[in-house]
């Protein structure tokens, strides 16, 4: 099957697929919602009865070429510098940019990646970010101003 019908696939069964929840976490506040395997002696969930709760089998999983991958098709690399960009191929992996980037490094990071045709799967932009971005914006304006008024001042000198 090809990737896009299988990523299709594990989409439809992702649906059908029940929420695995720890026995009579319903019931106690103590009892995590997290799934943990049945150990009781006359556990109906252990015994796989019909009436105990569904636990996780090997028949829920997804298909095993398609099995890690994010929904888009690609596989997820995360990425701290401009070095781990090395080996990598934007028709096969997706970028994230890690948490502990900070502001200016994730822009050059995010620019580059997109200059090379990369998906960056988390392009938000934080408050830090849009700052540094309009500072910069404004001191590339500044800059401008400046040599429009050099040209100015040359242009009014010729004449």
């Amino acid at each position: 099957m090809q990737p896009k019908k299988l990523l299709q696939l594990r989409q439809k069964l992702k649906k059908k697929k029940p929420s695995f929840r720890r026995v009579e976490s319903w019931r106690y506040k103590r009892v995590k919602d997290s799934w943990r395997k049945a150990r009781g002696i006359d556990s109906k969930t252990r015994k796989k009865k019909k009436s105990g709760v569904k636990s996780p089998t090997i028949g829920y999983r997804s298909p095993k070429k398609i099995r890690g991958l994010h929904p888009s098709g690609f596989e997820e690399v995360r990425i701290f510098t401009l070095n781990d960009f090395k080996g990598l191929s934007n028709k096969k992996h997706a970028i994230k940019i890690s948490g502990r980037v900070g502001a200016k490094k994730r822009i050059t990071l995010v620019d580059y990646a997109q200059n090379r045709g990369f998906k960056v799967l988390n392009l938000g932009i934080s408050q830090k970010e849009l700052e540094s971005l309009e500072s910069m914006l404004e001191t590339s304006l500044e800059e401008e101003e400046y040599l429009d008024l050099e040209d100015l001042e040359e242009s009014l000198d010729e004449e």
